[in-house]
């Protein structure tokens, strides 16, 4: 698909199976959608979600007792029993839209000899905010170069 030692860019919209208000570890989901990836000897992937009641993070990957110590806690920062204005969309809807701003909806990690480049105990996550939020749409831009081997 690509040149040996070419400065290369790939973009690609995937669809993380849908999940229930929650941490959830995508990595895996998020590289076997990106068979490219392994190409790539140096470069930057960025992930954007195409959403505003779910976000983005990196964090530990090993513990399951994180997942649910990150959720307990957001849900203490904005919880859905508040005088929020916005509330047509439902009581799990603004506390999302809190939530998500609070995280971002984008992520840039680097890339090296074929593999996105974390931390031994990091992995990334889509933090669901809504009960039912239903699939969502990342867009996955590599940007690197080539390998040669």
């Amino acid at each position: 698909m690509f040149e040996k030692g070419e400065n290369a860019w790939l973009q690609r919209q995937i669809t993380l199976t849908p999940r229930r208000r929650g941490f959830h570890l995508v990595t895996s989901e998020i590289e076997a959608a990106i068979p490219e990836l392994a190409d790539f000897s140096v470069g930057l992937a960025n992930l954007f979600l195409l959403h505003t009641s779910a976000s983005l993070t990196i964090n530990e990957n090993a513990d399951v007792d994180v997942r649910t110590d990150l959720e307990t806690a957001f849900s203490a920062i904005a919880p859905e029993k508040f005088p929020y204005v916005h509330t047509m969309e439902g009581p799990d809807d603004m506390p999302a839209h809190v939530k998500a701003s609070l995280l971002g909806c984008s992520l840039t990690i680097p890339i090296a000899r074929g593999e996105l480049v974390l931390g031994t105990w990091q992995g990334i996550y889509l933090c669901e905010h809504r009960n039912r939020g239903g699939a969502r749409r990342l867009v996955v831009t590599l940007q690197g170069l080539v390998s040669d081997a």
